[in-house]
């Protein structure tokens, strides 16, 4: 592999692991150049293209930083991408793995990884549109799974994510949001939150369900 394809998977790793998330500050051309031996016009040339696929976002005299978008973006250049998956299939998928990590993310879970959850709803109640509080809603979910600490959860969830991005799921949240919906989702996922704090399996499980089912009920009816 040439040191630009180098630079081009590098790049794309961090992005699909989360290890860069949307606002992070990505290292400069030259940090980029003297780390992979190539010009700044190469560098430049990379960057240029994840900048056009809505990857990273530049901001003269501030630096390069990953896209508010990346999560769609990433959605639509996924190698070997499948057929789409359907509102439907993806909250089945959720109703059966995310109460099943519980047990798992009150084992693992660290003083970081529950600073990370308040993070993602701090945001997601801060959002001012219905697309900012849907990416940090997928952000927290994330993030509890992220702190199960297992690779193979985190890829999964990462894949469930992407499927959140498509256009169906898009829509359906669109025609059944509701201010008031939206506020009885953050409320469940600050008890949800709390439930995962204090360690306790039986009550964070129901909470996840309970949410779970809610989500199902408004966007798809059952």
């Amino acid at each position: 592999m040439d040191a630009a394809a180098s630079l081009r998977d590098t790049i794309l790793h961090n992005l699909r692991s989360r290890t860069w998330r949307a606002g992070h500050r990505i290292p400069t051309e030259r940090a980029l150049s003297e780390e992979y031996g190539l010009s700044r016009s190469t560098v430049r040339r990379v960057l240029l293209d994840f900048k056009r696929k809505r990857l990273i976002t530049q901001t003269v005299g501030s630096g390069t930083y990953v896209s508010e978008q990346v999560h769609e973006a990433l959605s639509e250049i996924a190698p070997g991408a499948g057929p789409s998956v359907s509102p439907a299939e993806l909250m089945s998928a959720r109703l059966v793995l995310e109460p099943a990590l519980i047990e798992m993310v009150i084992g693992n879970a660290t003083a970081a990884d529950f600073a990370r959850m308040d993070e993602c709803n701090h945001h997601a109640e801060a959002s001012t549109t219905l697309e900012d509080f849907e990416r940090w809603d997928a952000a927290l979910h994330e993030a509890i799974a992220d702190a199960a600490h297992n690779s193979f959860i985190a890829g999964v969830f990462r894949l469930m994510n992407e499927a959140r991005a498509q256009g169906e799921w898009g829509v359906l949240k669109r025609r059944s949001a509701t201010p008031e919906r939206r506020r009885d989702y953050q409320e469940e996922h600050r008890a949800l939150v709390a439930a995962l704090k204090d360690r306790d399996a039986e009550r964070a499980r129901a909470l996840c369900l309970q949410h779970l089912v809610h989500v199902r009920t408004n966007m798809l009816g059952y």
